[in-house]
This record gives structure tokens, sequence and C-alpha cells, in this order.
């Protein structure tokens, strides 16, 4: 493997140009004037340097990216998406090992290097995503962890706890959830179920929550005293969480100390106009948040572009935030915040680290999430994909 050395980037938190030197896959030294022969140098002067962009949640398995354009059919509810998913994934051929993999290329090219993916798992489908997602992934460089998601329901759509556990036995790394009362309408034993399934296999879990209002606070109430009871800090998140958004301040707080001393994670696509968390709040309090595009260029909708920058510049956007350090906060759910709920070893811009960078040509991060610019270098495991 050929040592690479930028030279003159910005690196992020750093405050001053360095060059970063990388060898065996890895970053070797991040310092002013590295002298390294038979290095190949590529000038990244004035540039800013940031770890590969996290895509902590959404559905590969569902795409239609990379196929013609499919005008949306579903109604505005959340019942009508998910018949209209049903109704029309087979039609469409979906899940698309060949669109999934234009997916993941796009993603690559825009600098992200790891994604969590929520794959359907339901009798009709059966494993047929889970095994689709990673015959894509085998195929490209980023690296992706699934989670086995219950679209459909999981304790009224019989059938799919099992499916739930054959693909923990399969190798996917994660346990989904689905609205435990809004959908299957018994949030005690949806989390029984789910959270026996973490603990039996030593997985992550990763719960979508659209239930709103006080019903959703319940629901966030009982997934914070699950996790403690069972020691699970550090592996659950809460995927949208849009009741945080819509409760008084009191109620708010109480959560969001609930969840930095459980250790439960928040992920946010901030799509549409649903609540958004707390972003500024949740990081003060030492909570993980993260981000991701949840559907892209799918049967739920027509959006999503696969560049996480992007994606951060909506977060920021639906959280109002306008000063540079503020904005900052939704990079940090894109990269680090993306890194600490999935459990990556190696992540960050330090000396040992994977060399899994990206190179944007702005001088900082509220720029690169505003502007979110082509991205100048991807580079994976100290090889330069994308120059």
């Amino acid at each position: 493997m050929t040592d690479v050395l930028l030279r003159g980037g910005l690196p992020w938190g750093l405050g001053a140009p360095a060059d970063i030197l990388v060898r065996g896959g890895r970053i070797d030294r991040v310092a002013q004037g590295i002298d390294a022969p038979g290095a190949q140098m590529i000038d990244i002067a004035g540039q800013f340097v940031l770890p590969g962009l996290v895509e902590a949640h959404c559905h590969l398995d569902k795409t239609l990216h990379g196929g013609p354009w499919i005008p949306h059919s579903a109604d505005d509810t959340l019942a009508g998406r998910i018949a209209n998913d049903l109704d029309r994934r087979a039609e469409l051929g979906v899940p698309s090992v060949a669109r999934i993999g234009a997916l993941l290329g796009r993603m690559s090219e825009a600098g992200t290097t790891h994604v969590r993916t929520h794959t359907d798992i339901d009798p009709q489908v059966g494993l047929r995503g889970v095994e689709a997602v990673h015959e894509a992934a085998a195929g490209s460089p980023v690296e992706v962890r699934q989670v086995a998601f219950p679209q459909h329901g999981l304790l009224t759509n019989p059938g799919t706890a099992e499916l739930l556990e054959e693909a923990l036995k399969s190798g996917v790394e994660a346990v989904g959830g689905l609205d435990p009362a809004g959908v299957d309408r018994d949030p005690v034993r949806h989390l029984d179920v789910i959270f026996g399934l973490a603990e039996r296999y030593g997985a992550h879990l990763d719960i979508h929550l659209h239930d709103g209002g006080s019903l959703g606070g319940w629901e966030l109430e009982l997934i914070i005293e699950r996790t403690r009871a069972l020691g699970l800090g550090g592996r659950v998140t809460i995927s949208h969480a849009y009741a945080l958004g819509q409760l008084d301040e009191a109620y708010q707080d109480r959560l969001v100390q609930g969840f930095a001393e459980a250790g439960v994670a928040l992920v946010t696509a901030a799509v549409y106009s649903f609540p958004v968390p707390p972003v500024k709040k949740l990081r003060a309090a030492g909570v993980t948040v993260a981000c991701g595009h949840d559907g892209i260029r799918d049967l739920w909708g027509p959006y999503g572009s696969g560049d996480m920058l992007e994606r951060a510049m909506h977060v920021a956007y639906r959280s109002t935030f306008r000063r540079d350090e503020d904005i900052e906060l939704a990079l940090e759910a894109a990269t680090y915040g993306g890194a600490r709920a999935l459990g990556l070893d190696g992540y960050g811009l330090a000396a040992g680290d994977r060399a899994n960078l990206i190179v944007v040509p702005c001088g900082g991060a509220a720029e690169a999430v505003v502007v979110h610019p082509a991205r100048s270098l991807v580079m994976k495991d100290g090889v330069v994909l994308h120059n």
C-alpha cells in the first residue's frame, strides 16, 4: 500500500493548516512540515479535511435510485405509505442489487464511508432484502451495517419475530423496532421481543419511533428504562423520536437527562415538517446524536441524494441553526455522532485512526454544511477512491 501525504489541509478541530501522513491504511502523523520520502504527495492547501461521513439511518433495500423516475403514489399517512410499499415493491423489483449498488456508489463519491441501513423483514419478503444489501455491499468500499427492521409490524405480522432472529443468526448487526404502541399496540410485549433479541445475540438495537406527544414520550421512557435495566448503554438508538420535539420543556429535559444517563443515542433525518429533536440540548447533555437520510428515492418519497453534507444542512436548517458553532453540531451528527451510534473503532483524525478521510474545498465546518460542495478527495483505508 502506497504511503500518501496530504499537504497543507485544514484538519477539522486542529485550528491550523497541517499535513496528514497515511501509512498502512491508517493516519500515521498529523503535523506541519512532514517529510515523507517516497510518499505520494497530494496538495490540498487551504481545504477542509474531515473523517468519512456516516449515514446512520437509511433504507438501502427500498431504493429506486439508478432506475427510471417513478412518480410517488402513496397518500400522506403512515399507513398509506406502508400499504404503497407492500403493494408495489414486487412490481418494481424491490429490493434490487443493482439499484442498491448504484446508491452506494453515489454515497462513496460524496464521502460516506459507513452506513447503517434498516432492511425490511416480513413473511412476504423474508430475508431477500438482507441478501440483496449484503451482495451489493460486497462490491462497495462503503461499510454497511444492517438493522433487521419490522417495517410492516412485529406483533401484528405473525412470523416476523422469527425472521428477525434468523436475520441476526445470519450476521445482521442490529435489530429494529417500529412504534411499539402506535403500530403494534402492545409496547411492553414489543420491547420484550426486540430487547430480548438484542441481549441474546449481542446486537445493537435501533427503534423507529414516530408516535408523537405524550404517547411517544411514554414510549421513550420505556426504552430508557429497558436500556438501563439490561445494561445496554451504547447499543440502543432511537430514530426520529418526533415526540421529543413536541413535549413541554420540563418533560423534554427529563427525557434528555434519561438518554444521557442510560447511554441511548438519537438519530434524526430532519425530513419534511416532522419534529426534529433538540440537537443542541441533547449534545449539551452528552447524548449521542447522529443523522441520516431515511428514505432515498423510494416508494416512501422521491427525495434524497445520498450526500451526507447536504443532509447535515437539512438538520441545521430545520434546527434553525445560524451561528457557525451551532451549524457544526449538524456536521458532528453526520460524522462522530454516527460513529458513536454505530460503535465504530478507529474513527477520527488522530494518529492511529483509520485513514477514512474526505477533503472539501472550503474553509471550515459550517461552510462545508451550508455549501456542501463537491468533494475534492475521498479516501478509504488509505486508498484514494475519488480525486
